[in-house]
């Protein structure tokens, strides 16, 4: 039911022309223990509007006296809590996403399918005094995020939650379902630009509206995700991230909509996808761009019909999911090139949130570094290690262009490095001096441009680095048995460093493989 004793049933306005829809809408929400009023036109709308307050709107997009979307106009200009949930008619994909854009929470597809009408009416009516506790909590706490979790990068085996299995996919349910403050805490930082993405976040996650986050390599785009998840009526479903470049093409359709058992080779048993996976909850669908065209036109059926069928499956099921997705790629200018679908880049950018690059918040580096040295020395058992003025001063100049998980990469590195309590950032792997004594930045040797044309010039150099350092260390691993203090000592580094970057890597070791290594 969707009201008890001790709760009063939640006020609902139904605006409707036809009175045989006007009265099954009315009869369907009574029945859920909702109170109703109805109106069949804007007047009559704006009339009950005037005396009192609703939980939800649900309002027809073409009325006798008008479109639904200038009432849903006139309640955003009028700032009423009331969230406005749109009916458009089939097939009419712009309509909706102009309302999403003007602020609707949801809408839904005439002939309405009772089932859906339900569910989106429950998520409209829920949470709106969380949503607005939630905005002045990150108003008044501001300060603390100074001191809050750190920011995870965007690359795989970097992210924190649940591990990625071979699809990229990380299902997971919030630490604290619905504490959106802590998830936002974790986008760290409080300059302007940083402030004003925070308080964008906490806007978008009233709505069912589709997002698009953009930004560089490593300024935290799946940590904006959570916290939009955690942010909104959703908090206490699934979160599932969803790393669409690390799909092979011939996987795409069975991980996104599921698989019969028998419907492809390897098929052994009934499994559903990323979209079954993530009812009530979110999908967030990393590296968007990645997508091959064909891919993308499932994927917007998907979207629009919130229907999905399995492969191998001859009926549809019914998915209640927010998508939100995230590039690092100009999809506009992929748009005009043909490599994306217009309409669905429509579809997925209603909303849009731009993270901006560490270089332009270059005031949030302490705060930053403070957060990640305190997580480097949680996971590692250690007291938390100082980071000199002198140091912080070279980490301001240095051009981290590789934002947030490059910084946290070289402080992993000057942590693993460090024999005393006070850090000293290497620099080393990057880094030369000219003739005139001047720092340049140069490519490893492993790197290094010859004459040759073609010669290859990794697009994420950390991520190239990362890559060959694993290699070299899963391979004196399995040489040694796994022994770690062998393989220190092969390498030329503390039993203590070797720790490092295994957890650091996410390098797999076998279970009972402690017998071989030393006590120590």
């Amino acid at each position: 039911m969707a009201t008890s004793p001790s709760t009063a049933p939640a006020q609902i306005l139904v605006v409707d022309d036809e009175p045989d829809l006007r009265t099954l809408y009315e009869l369907t929400l009574l029945r859920e223990g909702y109170q109703v009023e109805a109106a069949a036109n804007l007047a009559e709308a704006w009339e009950h509007l005037k005396l009192k307050k609703f939980d939800a709107v649900i309002t027809d997009m073409r009325l006798p006296d008008g479109l639904g979307l200038e009432l849903l106009h006139g309640m955003v200009n009028q700032q009423r809590p009331e969230r406005c949930v749109v009916m458009t008619a089939y097939g009419s994909a712009e309509n909706a996403v102009e309302a999403l854009k003007a602020g609707a929470f949801d809408y839904l597809t005439k002939p309405v399918d009772l089932k859906q009408f339900r569910s989106v009416v429950a998520s409209a009516i829920q949470g709106t005094a969380q949503v607005a506790q939630l905005a002045k909590g990150t108003r008044a706490q501001a300060p603390v995020l100074r001191s809050a979790g750190p920011e995870r990068s965007d690359s795989p085996g970097e992210r924190g939650g649940a591990p990625k299995d071979r699809s990229g996919s990380s299902p997971e349910r919030n630490e604290r379902p619905g504490d959106g403050v802590v998830a936002l805490q974790k986008l760290v930082g409080d300059s302007d630009a940083m402030r004003l993405v925070k308080e964008r976040i906490v806007k978008v996650a009233r709505s069912m509206a589709p997002v698009l986050v953009r930004g560089e390599s490593g300024t935290g785009k799946e940590l904006a995700a959570r916290a939009i998840h955690a942010s909104s009526h959703r908090a206490d479903g699934p979160f599932i991230a969803v790393n669409c470049s690390a799909i092979p093409e011939n996987l795409l359709e069975a991980e996104f909509f599921g698989a019969r058992k028998g419907s492809y080779t390897g098929a052994t048993q009934d499994r559903e996808g990323y979209f079954q996976a993530a009812r009530s909850g979110t999908l967030f669908l990393d590296e968007i761009g990645d997508l091959p065209l064909a891919m993308q036109s499932k994927l917007l059926r998907a979207i629009q019909e919130r229907n999905v069928r399995s492969l191998g499956s001859t009926q549809e099921d019914s998915v209640d999911v927010r998508i939100v997705s995230a590039t690092h790629k100009d999809l506009a200018s992929d748009v005009n090139a043909g490599r994306f679908r217009q309409d669905l880049y429509y579809r997925l950018n209603v909303i849009e949130i731009l993270l901006p690059p560490l270089r332009e918040r270059k005031g949030d580096l302490p705060a930053l570094c403070e957060a990640l040295l305190a997580r480097i020395a949680q996971d590692s058992g250690m007291p938390v290690p100082v980071l000199s003025p002198a140091v912080l001063e070279q980490l301001l100049r240095h051009p981290l262009n590789g934002n947030v998980r490059e910084l946290e990469n070289l402080l992993h590195r000057a942590v693993a490095l460090s024999d005393g309590d006070e850090l000293q950032v290497d620099f080393a792997p990057t880094q030369a001096t000219s003739s005139g004594g001047q720092e340049v930045f140069l490519p490893p040797p492993a790197l290094a441009l010859g004459d040759g044309a073609g010669a290859a010039v990794p697009q994420d150099l950390q991520a190239y680095l990362d890559q060959q350092e694993r290699e070299i260390l899963v391979k004196v691993l399995t040489d040694t048995g796994f022994n770690r203090t062998a393989t220190a000592t092969r390498l030329g580094l503390s039993l203590r460093q070797i720790r490092y970057r295994i957890a650091r890597l996410n390098i797999s070791t076998p279970v009972g493989d402690e017998p071989n290594e030393d006590a120590a």
